[in-house]
């Protein structure tokens, strides 16, 4: 099946549920220069499982176009939605070639919906490709982008038990002092979920990074601690 076949698809799901009034609320509270059609996610993942079932990619390369062409061309959040729902299909579980458009991603994107939506991209190579993944997100954690840094920060969201400590300090470590609110943001976030698996080691960070943690990344990451 055409690549070009399984985007049309999407967007004539997309289309056909445009919803002009909540898409304005949408717009406004993504604060978005590309309008939106007023589409809940859960019912882009839904229309993209359609589509793909009816129209399945033949390869990751196919994959992989229908992915750059309904990102690089959209007119419409949503389409941007879709696009980040096609990287979760099994054809791309793990395979390393998909980091350079995760990369795309994440810098032309530049926003925290869409960011953020490939973390667990991210997360997945990590888990296949320890070594390499490792050291590609400590390059990015003192990267001039502050997407790129959001995105090495978040990068162990949900990994729970598989979470490297020592990375995920050494990714944190170099933000601490950057004043940007979706850094500080994801330190907290990143804190607060692994501290669901390990309190004491959350607690012990904030208490070792008492003078440099912002009052926002601590309030996050001690939340649920009592």
């Amino acid at each position: 099946m055409s690549p070009l076949e399984l985007v049309g698809a999407i967007r004539s799901l997309l289309q056909a549920a445009a919803d002009p009034a909540r898409a304005a609320g949408a717009q406004a509270y993504l604060k978005s220069a590309m309008p939106c059609l007023g589409v809940q996610v859960p019912e882009v993942r839904r229309m993209v499982k359609t589509a793909v079932k009816e129209r399945p990619p033949g390869s990751l390369e196919d994959l992989e176009s229908a992915v750059l062409e309904l990102w690089r061309d959209a007119r419409w959040r949503e389409e941007r939605y879709a696009a980040i729902d096609l990287t979760g299909l099994k054809l791309a579980a793990g395979e390393m070639g998909m980091l350079p458009l995760y990369e795309e991603i994440i810098r032309s994107g530049a926003w925290w919906d869409l960011v953020d939506g490939v973390s667990h991209r991210l997360c997945n190579l990590l888990h296949a490709h320890r070594e390499d993944m490792s050291a590609l997100l400590l390059r990015w954690s003192t990267d001039r982008d502050l997407w790129i840094r959001r995105a090495a920060i978040t990068a162990q969201l949900g990994a729970k038990t598989a979470t490297d400590p020592t990375l995920l300090a050494a990714v944190i470590e170099p933000n601490l002092a950057d004043r940007e609110f979706f850094i500080r943001k994801a330190i907290g976030w990143a804190l607060r979920d692994y501290a669901a698996t390990n309190p004491a080691w959350v607690k012990d960070f904030a208490a070792r990074h008492a003078d440099t943690l912002s009052p926002l990344s601590r309030r996050e990451a001690l939340r649920r601690l009592k």
